[in-house]
């Protein structure tokens, strides 16, 4: 999938459809006189759903289809006979997509089980036809009852990506390169900050056949919580990751720091981040030898006594097999 047709917000108009007309129908029949009301109800308006499809990964779909309009509901006939119900509308969006309200900004509900089907706005009941209304005192009702107007409503539908570990660093961490040698994935990777633009998907291929999906999120600087650079946009995707993966290069003046900023601006952005399973991964190690590994590591024994760190380099494809069983192993803890 391209970085274009990556999207993970649109606001749509969504239109379900208004009730037929109950019918003021009376029974003509030849040797029968009087023959009284038999006018049908009204046909029920379209429904409009959501249908959660584990195919999908991008709200691309939609991004042409802003107006989205129900059937309207068929008027009754005589012989109490029911109008047609309305055309339903089904929008199938990828698992991990969250509906507002665009005017309140409230969360309507959210999808994110395959088949899941919810329904977005609800059509129009049919009105009632003059047979309801008989009676002893009015035996032939000449009125029926109109059907009821649909819903109108324009909706955000965001995106938060699936994924069981986020890649969370600075821009040029080398985010895009570890998910490449981890999966199958083609990130775009340059030597400039802000190479990725897009949250990055890739499966890691496991043991006996199993896998976990990994997730590269753009780089995030200080201040992204308040807007600042690219990461601010996408920080909502961290948001379902069980698991988050700090990457920091080895050559970085002070190590502690940058972790430091980049939970503080995870923290800022929704404070139950913390919460979630943490593990530091310093990257690029192919540079060290051992007797800076061991110096580094006293180091980082002191700052990191809580938070499980691991050294890698991508290029080299040094320790990614003990990164691959160590986020195994956190995931099914």
């Amino acid at each position: 999938m391209t970085e274009g047709n990556f999207v993970d917000y649109v606001k749509i108009y969504v239109s379900s459809g208004k009730g037929g007309k109950g019918s003021t129908h009376l029974h003509r029949e030849k040797f029968i006189e009087k023959g009284g009301p038999d006018g049908g109800d009204g046909g029920r308006g379209g429904h409009v759903y959501l249908v959660g499809n584990k195919g999908l990964w991008t709200l691309f779909h939609l991004k042409f289809a802003r107006h989205i309009k129900a059937g309207h509901g068929g008027d009754g006939g005589g012989d109490r006979s029911t109008g047609a119900d309305g055309d339903d509308k089904i929008i199938e969006v990828p698992l991990g997509t969250v509906v507002k309200d665009k005017e309140t900004g409230e969360t309507l509900f959210e999808v994110t089980e395959h088949g899941e089907k919810r329904i977005l706005a609800k059509g129009g009941k049919g009105g009632l036809g003059n047979w309801h209304f008989r009676s002893s005192t009015n035996q032939t009702p000449r009125y029926a009852q109109p059907g009821l107007p649909g819903i109108e409503m324009d909706v955000i539908l965001e995106l938060k990506v699936l994924a069981d570990v986020g890649l969370v660093g600075f821009p040029n961490a080398g985010k895009s390169t570890l998910l490449s040698v981890l999966t199958s994935a083609k990130p775009k990777i340059a030597d400039y900050p802000f190479t990725t633009l897009k949250p990055n998907l890739g499966i890691v291929a496991y043991r006996d056949f199993q896998s976990f999906v990994i997730a590269d999120i753009p780089g995030i600087i200080e201040g992204a919580a308040e807007g600042k650079g690219l990461g601010h946009y996408f920080l909502r995707h961290i948001e379902r990751n069980s698991t988050l993966l700090f990457l920091v290069p080895v050559d970085t003046p002070d190590i502690k720091a940058e972790y430091d900023i980049l939970v503080n601006e995870l923290t800022k952005y929704n404070p139950e981040m913390l919460d979630k399973e943490r593990l530091l991964v310093i990257s690029k190690c192919d540079m060290l030898d051992d007797e800076l590994k061991a110096e580094l590591k006293a180091e980082l024994d002191v700052s990191f006594k809580d938070v499980p760190y691991m050294f890698i380099s991508s290029v080299a494809q040094q320790g990614l097999t003990d990164l691959k069983d160590k986020l195994w192993k956190m995931l099914n803890e």
